[in-house]
């Protein structure tokens, strides 16, 4: 996979753009499209030729490059709940790493997927409930158990719940994108001005 100096943010905008979608929907129970659809379409992208495609059409991650900024500058507000989620998100895809068996497992449910996919559409629930089983037989078995906090009707609600499987799965595969690329959970506490420049880049490419 080629990529350039914008690789390493534009996944880290994955992973925190899962986290976003993670938190409006425990949060409000709401799922914006544009949000979520890139991160289920990475759960797709096995041999991608950059990892812009990864998430689809350039500029897909806009949202989550939005949060990176507002995290970094404070402006409007930042959110220190979602940056613990993307520091679990990395842990956790740091002690997949180590599991063979679990990638395995998680490379074929992927490709059982793909005619669900193509039966059903990217965004039908039988997605969320295949993506939400797999997360369950696979990353849930592994440490650090990431606790979702938000409001008890949406949390009980059994199509969030699997919303929500899906999304922290697609988070962890934005999370290897941005080891393999280069990137360590550590550049977030210790190289913000370098994250952020990025990101402000990015969004002045994608965004206007």
């Amino acid at each position: 996979m080629s990529h350039d100096h914008l690789a390493a943010v534009t996944a880290l905008a994955g992973v925190y753009q899962s986290i976003d979608a993670v938190i409006q929907i425990a949060r409000q129970g709401k799922m914006e499209t544009a949000v979520i659809e890139p991160c289920i379409y990475s759960l797709f992208q096995i041999d991608a030729v950059n990892v812009d495609a990864v998430f689809g059409a350039p500029g897909a991650v806009v949202p989550g490059a939005k949060k990176l900024v507002t995290q970094f500058t404070g402006i409007p507000e930042r959110n220190l709940e979602m940056t613990r989620y993307a520091i679990h998100l990395m842990r956790l895809e740091r002690n997949l790493s180590r599991h063979a068996e679990l990638r395995q497992r998680i490379g074929a449910g992927v490709a059982a997927a793909v005619n669900k996919r193509d039966h059903f559409g990217l965004l039908h629930t039988n997605i969320f409930a295949h993506f939400a089983d797999l997360y369950q037989e696979t990353l849930s078995q592994l440490k650090p158990r990431i606790l979702i906090r938000g409001e008890a009707v949406y949390l009980r609600d059994s199509d969030h719940q699997q919303r929500i499987r899906a999304l922290l799965l697609a988070g962890v595969r934005a999370a290897m994108l941005w080891q393999q690329v280069g990137g360590s959970r550590w550049q977030i506490l210790f190289k913000n001005k370098q994250i952020l420049n990025e990101a402000q880049q990015y969004l002045q490419r994608y965004a206007g």
